[in-house]
């Protein structure tokens, strides 16, 4: 990708027509040259549409993530706790760009403190048990925040419950409706996956170490882009929420994941257990679980001080913990 493709997209975000002697002057470089950088963005996924005498545009506006936008609309209680917003035009993965960061000791957190990563695209977008995450340039939020805990392991029991519920606070904050949670990472909208979360960890969990929290969020997916997707999906833009407010559900997310963390740490999950089962999709109804050992049907009751699975099955009352299960309805 040449050095001035971030900076041609963000010119065409507009969606209005640019001349290619006004491109060429910007960047100093020929029309011809102009022209080849234009078949690029279509390995990005961008429709450029060129017509003679007008020039290119892009067949959708953009609006692209803006680091001052996010962080002036995150309040001040938030982004004093907020070591920096990276902006990334492509990136393999928001998760795998920090877990490298960390690991090499080139980001380093005080207690309490976070840093966010967002992206434009993930080449490589991660998923819960290693699928894959579509992420369409442009069209979604692909969010990562890293958080130091000064406490041990023990503090992460619920933590990607904790994650979905402060997800789905951003978003009801921004007028979103009919949304639940899916043990134990999805959100859902009306029924159809709206979100997914993974929690990774860097760091000696005996003491202090950090959690990466990853948070995708389809925003203004396109049919096409989504043919890989097994399961029913949908997004923001379907819902009643505009592409153009992408940078503030980044900063609501941004803000509400910081307060449920500061408080997960001081009370752990009990503390929002409650809640979390006033949203849960599958409380009281009958589920299959399929695991490594097996496929376990039962009846829901919902999740315990831990944010472990609950459920009545023929052998009696049983837990299930993150990690190791795949939810569905029963099919018997």
């Amino acid at each position: 990708m040449s050095l001035f493709i971030p900076e041609l997209v963000s010119m065409l975000a507009d969606g209005r027509f640019h001349t290619g002697d006004e491109l060429g002057k910007h960047f100093g470089v020929s029309k011809t040259i102009v022209w080849r950088e234009m078949g690029k963005l279509a390995g990005l996924g961008l429709d450029v549409h060129s017509v003679r005498g007008k020039g290119y545009r892009l067949s959708t506006p953009l609006t692209l993530l803006d680091s001052t936008a996010i962080r002036n609309a995150i309040p001040t209680s938030t982004r004093e706790k907020l070591q920096h917003i990276e902006l990334l035009h492509t990136v393999d993965s928001t998760n795998t760009h920090a877990m490298r960061l960390l690991q090499t000791n080139a980001l380093v957190l005080a207690p309490g403190q976070s840093w966010v990563c967002l992206a434009e695209q993930q080449t490589a977008g991660k998923g819960r048990r290693g699928r894959e995450w579509v992420s369409p340039f442009g069209t979604n939020i692909c969010l990562t925040l890293v958080r130091s805990f000064n406490s041990g392991a023990h503090m992460l029991d619920g933590l990607s419950l904790v994650t979905g519920l402060a997800l789905l606070d951003a978003l009801q904050q921004h007028g979103v409706k009919g949304l639940g949670l899916k043990w134990p990472n999805d959100l859902l909208c009306m029924g159809e996956k709206l979100a997914g979360i993974l929690v990774e960890i860097s760091g000696d969990v005996t003491s202090s170490f950090q959690v990466v929290i990853g948070a995708g969020v389809n925003l203004a997916n396109k049919p096409a882009d989504m043919q890989s997707v097994q399961q029913a999906w949908t997004s923001l833009d379907k819902h009643g929420v505009d592409s153009s407010s992408r940078n503030s559900v980044v900063a609501a997310m941004v803000h509400h994941l910081t307060q449920s963390l500061d408080r997960f740490e001081q009370a752990g999950f009990e503390a929002f257990r409650e809640r979390w089962q006033g949203f849960d999709v599958s409380l009281g109804r009958e589920l299959e679980l399929v695991t490594a050992m097996g496929a376990v049907v039962g009846r829901s009751l919902g999740v315990d001080e831990k944010g472990a699975l609950v459920l009545h099955t023929y052998d009696g009352v049983r837990t299930f913990h993150g990690g190791e299960v795949s939810l569905r309805k029963a099919t018997a």
